[in-house]
């Protein structure tokens, strides 16, 4: 029972520290030019099939479940890792992360309608409770325009949510499978899928913009680093998906983390424009003080 016990705060701690590292990177690389999301999702599920689809190899056993359903979740995966990753370049950090809690929301109501899981009048509440939230978050987007909320925060907004709807689908079949199967074979088929989904993608959304990029150590060291992060969140996922309220602490914990984040983070473009504005006063300063030492030598 003590391992047990220790084994689900482990991976909510891990859980917790992969996806905050999964929610800033896309927004540091598409600051820095790089905008290729499907490319992010690319060595992260590269990850998952090599190390996970090697441990399968080795077991030498057969799936448990028919390989056509993985497919879909792999579908369903990348799709919503891919709309949720190119919100980053519509919309602002906070607002991509608070509304990617609607995927609890689609969750509750596609268990609701297809796996027959029941939920109390008061587990209603609180989901109304946070979609109303999530509406005033679209409300403020809806009356930004530009600099710290994003160049099209509307739009980023509806690829998150649209995203959410995704990555539900993609969450209750895994957390289906991994209830029934074996969660070994669940995130290595979700990794090997995804490896090819994406690897079909990218020449057709993501080739102009991979050609653009100016490449950079700092670029390479990002790559490497959300796709590190995100192997630690689909592997430690599975375990937070048999113990349901540590899924909803995590989340309530990014939450938080991404308020402390937006407060203390200084605006880029506020931080140019003042710096703008220091150099245009200097600026006017020496052009004053130009004009009034040749007005001085035309008087003497």
């Amino acid at each position: 029972m003590a391992v047990g016990s220790r084994l689900p705060s482990s991976s909510l701690s891990s859980a917790i520290a992969a996806k905050c590292v999964t929610v800033v990177t896309p927004t540091a690389m598409t600051q820095r030019g790089a905008k290729t999301p499907l490319s992010l999702s690319f060595f992260s599920y590269t990850s998952l099939a090599l190390v996970y689809g090697g441990i399968m190899i080795y077991r030498r056993q057969k799936l448990q479940v028919p390989w056509y359903w993985y497919a879909l979740l792999g579908v369903a995966d990348v799709q919503g890792n891919f709309l949720v990753n190119k919100a980053y370049q519509y919309s602002s950090i906070t607002s991509v992360t608070i509304l990617d809690c609607w995927t609890i929301a689609w969750v509750i109501i596609l268990t609701w309608l297809f796996l027959g899981t029941r939920y109390s009048p008061w587990q209603f509440f609180g989901a109304a409770v946070c979609l109303g939230g999530l509406g005033l978050v679209l409300l403020s987007d809806a009356k930004a325009s530009g600099g710290s909320g994003g160049s099209k925060p509307i739009l980023g907004d509806i690829l998150v949510i649209i995203g959410t709807f995704f990555f539900s689908m993609s969450n209750v079949g895994e957390e289906f499978c991994v209830k029934k199967k074996d969660r070994i074979e669940v995130v290595s088929m979700i990794g090997l899928f995804g490896l090819l989904i994406t690897m079909i993608e990218i020449p057709i959304l993501e080739r102009k913009s991979l050609e653009s990029v100016k490449w950079s150590a700092e670029l390479i060291l990002a790559f490497c680093g959300y796709a590190a992060a995100s192997f630690m969140f689909y592997t430690f996922v599975p375990f937070l998906l048999k113990v349901e309220w540590l899924y909803f602490v995590a989340f309530a914990l990014v939450f938080t983390g991404l308020i402390i984040y937006s407060k203390t983070a200084k605006d880029p473009v506020i931080e140019e424009a003042n710096a703008d504005d220091q150099r245009y006063q200097l600026l006017n300063d020496d052009e004053e003080q130009a004009d009034h030492r040749h007005d001085e030598k035309t008087v003497s």
